[in-house]
């Protein structure tokens, strides 16, 4: 089975894409891990990256293709991937479509999780993240007992360059304009299905599963 999860940054697709994965024993494929991966490991690939990042748009289709294709063909990839983040305009939704078609698959359902701008702008520009163990803090939701440090290790807490109010905006405003049109392309396709974002992980994550369960359609 073949799912892609749509949605704009913050809408919590990595968040459901873990959630849908576990729950249905498949392979959780993002590209923005696969990006941070590569930028860790210093990869020519990784540096490359890491500029389009640090400045809040999109990396060139063809790298982005090309590395979760690869990623595709992993072994443990044989019964299906839950996509998080890809497609992310026609370009990448035409290639996934053909790769899979020379297997004789199909993505099989495309969840919208649907998150109101508001709500998507207080996720994201409250982020902030210990540099030392990685935790997650947010200024609002969840705040560290001490400001600026980590409860766990007392490292320092920083905001990603993609997580800055400007960054975040700039963020919408490439999704509206290059990945909105994929909600028209699978709806065209008969595969989409939108699912209301706001609510807890468990809540949000049950609506995504009856959907791929066929026991209803949410919204």
């Amino acid at each position: 089975m073949y799912i892609v999860l749509l949605g704009a940054p913050g809408a919590g697709k990595g968040t459901q894409a873990a959630y849908v994965a576990r729950k249905l024993n498949l392979v959780h494929v993002a590209t923005g891990d696969l990006f941070r991966q590569a930028i860790e490991q210093g990869t020519e690939l990784g540096m490359q990256a890491k500029s389009y990042m640090e400045k809040g748009i999109l990396g060139p289709d063809e790298i982005t293709i090309r590395m979760v294709l690869e990623r595709m063909s992993a072994p443990d990839c044989e019964a299906g991937v839950v996509f998080d983040g890809f497609p992310r305009n026609m370009e990448q939704a035409r290639a996934l479509d053909k790769a899979l078609a020379k297997q004789n698959r199909v993505v099989d359902r495309v969840i919208y999780i649907k998150v109101s701008e508001e709500k998507l702008l207080k996720r994201l520009s409250g982020r902030w993240i210990c540099r030392d163990c990685q935790t997650p803090y947010h200024a609002v939701d969840s705040p560290p007992k001490v400001q600026g440090r980590c409860g766990k290790c007392g490292g320092e807490l920083y905001q990603r360059p993609d997580d800055t109010v400007e960054t975040v905006k700039k963020r919408l405003q490439v999704y509206s304009a290059e990945t909105a049109p994929l909600i028209d392309y699978y709806n065209r396709a008969n595969r989409l299905t939108e699912v209301d974002g706001e609510g807890g992980i468990d809540e949000v994550g049950g609506r995504i599963i009856a959907v791929l369960r066929g026991e209803s359609v949410a919204k």
